[in-house]
């Protein structure tokens, strides 16, 4: 025998081609189920009382078993039988479509609209994989409230809820006076749309197609604009231009949604960079004949800030103070904390502090601003007299500048007297030794990432010794203060083989005579 299928308010399924004819004892259901399943609703009692019946819609699960059908909505009459309906109904029902699991679904669709008549929606739809689409079917925005779970893909929106919008969204509902078209009549002349707008902000992740009359396209044409995905003629409806129109809006709305994240995680990285540029020193140099250059290269993907640092700043007296450091590790936990050491030195050099007692007061900041006690920081630290002859320095667990003048080859400046690096030792010192530059000289203070990359592909890496022999070969060739340092970082990569598991951050300072 054919399955009963809902009646149409538009096109009738037989006559689109895409379900038999329905029975005379057929009604709808309140959720489209799949082939081969039994409506739980006659058109007798539907008919007794739509309201209650669209009130709380219920999808009936067939109990094979017993031949017993149980609505767990506001309609909650129960048909018991083993092979008649003991329901006051004309119709009969033979247990043998009781027996029939449904099928499966892919696509299920919540249908919201409020015609007691009947659904305007052609039965047995289809996916783009020949399964059925299931169809739940809501009166009012409660009721859509209550059906809108995670696995609805769709939202079917008849505009003609358009204008009793209020009453449905007061605090009673408004299901029963907007049934019989009362309540927020001259809603309309204000917001034609309203109910549409509360669809959209019920369920901004869900697909929204807009129901609407062949002689009001630019009502629809508006709810696209508003949001929704489509609008389709509720008189021209058939079920392969629906079908076809669902999979559409839900498309166009997985893609419409990555795309919108896509375009945030590029707002999102767009304003790290400009967060991260602003950290980066601006070095305080004015009225001082030394020429500044410098390299940073973060070791982590898509970063422009690691965890090392440096800054150079002029005090007033005509001293250059230069420093740089190393806070272990690659993660923006690290890369905050060296802002964090850099401003305070910075703030600290200005202050009037140097040698031991400014690395003791970093070392503070980082015992008071690290996330782990494990974490430490190395750090050189060099003043240079007023006269660019002399210098001071300090090492904190780093590795020694290098330095190189005319007719000099490149070395590094002694390191013997090197402290611990900052967190390490509570109450640790850090001496302060003097070095002569010279007259004209070029000082090089750089982080670990330049000389622990490899060399080839073995397990040799470049060392202090390979850094040194790379930049007085880089030097006799000419290079100088930008070009040297762009030089030095490149053939470092290219040794290595590829990009620096470490972050690298190179300073330069120059002086002529």
């Amino acid at each position: 025998m054919p399955v009963p299928v809902p009646r149409q308010r538009a096109i009738p399924a037989v006559e689109c081609g895409q379900a038999p004819a329905a029975s005379p004892d057929s009604g709808p259901s309140k959720e489209q189920a799949p082939p081969g399943t039994h409506p739980a609703e006659n058109p007798t009692t539907r008919r007794e009382n739509p309201t209650e019946k669209r009130e709380k819609p219920t999808d009936t699960s067939p109990d094979t078993s017993t031949g017993t059908a149980t609505g767990t909505g506001a309609d909650s009459r129960t048909a018991t039988g083993t092979g008649a309906d003991s329901r006051t109904a004309t119709g009969t029902d033979t247990g043998a479509d009781r027996t029939r699991s449904a099928v499966p679904t892919n696509l299920t669709v919540l249908l919201i609209e409020d015609d007691p008549a009947g659904s305007p929606i052609v039965p047995d739809l289809l996916d783009q994989a020949g399964k059925p689409i299931r169809v739940r079917t809501a009166r009012n925005l409660t009721e859509a409230g209550r059906l809108l779970t995670d696995d609805v893909h769709c939202i079917l929106l008849d505009l003609a809820l358009s204008a009793p919008a209020p009453a449905r969204t007061s605090a009673d509902g408004g299901g029963n006076a907007n049934a019989n078209g009362n309540g927020g009549g001259d809603t309309e002349d204000h917001d034609e749309l309203a109910v549409l707008r509360h669809v959209l902000e019920l369920a901004p992740r869900h697909a929204v197609l807009a129901l609407t009359s062949s002689s009001d396209a630019e009502r629809g044409a508006e709810a696209v604009a508003v949001g929704a995905q489509d609008y389709l003629f509720r008189d021209e409806l058939d079920g392969r231009l629906l079908s076809r129109a669902i999979r559409y809006a839900v498309e166009r709305k997985r893609s419409d949604s990555a795309e919108r994240r896509l375009a945030e995680g590029r707002l999102r990285a767009q304003e790290n960079r400009r967060l991260e540029r602003g950290l980066l020193p601006t070095p305080l140099l004015a009225g001082s004949p030394l020429r500044f250059a410098a390299r940073y290269r973060p070791g982590r993907s898509r970063a422009l800030l690691g965890g090392d640092f440096y800054d150079v700043v002029r005090t007033p007296d005509g001293t250059v103070h230069a420093m740089i450091g190393d806070v272990c590790g690659h993660g923006p936990d690290e890369a905050a904390l060296g802002v964090e050491l850099r401003i305070a030195w910075r703030a600290l050099t200005l202050a009037g502090l140097c040698g031991d007692e400014l690395l003791g007061t970093l070392q503070q900041v980082l015992e008071h601003e690290r996330s782990d006690d494990e974490i430490f920081a190395t750090l050189c630290a060099v003043d240079i007299s007023p006269d660019g002859r002399r210098a001071g320095l300090c090492l904190a667990g780093h590795p020694s500048p290098l330095i190189a003048a005319p007719g000099v080859p490149a070395r590094l400046l002694p390191y013997d007297n090197n402290g611990p690096a900052l967190g390490l030792l509570p109450g640790a010192r850090w001496p302060r030794m003097q070095v002569e530059l010279g007259a004209e000289w070029s000082l090089m203070l750089y982080t670990d990432g330049l000389i622990e990359g490899h060399v080839g592909e073995g397990r040799e890496r470049l060392g202090q010794d390979g850094m040194v022999e790379m930049v007085r070969r880089q030097r006799a060739e000419g290079l100088r203060g930008e070009e040297l340092l762009r030089a030095a970082v490149n053939e470092v990569r290219e040794l290595n083989g590829g990009e620096l598991a470490d972050d690298v951050a190179v300073v330069l300072l120059d002086r002529t005579a």
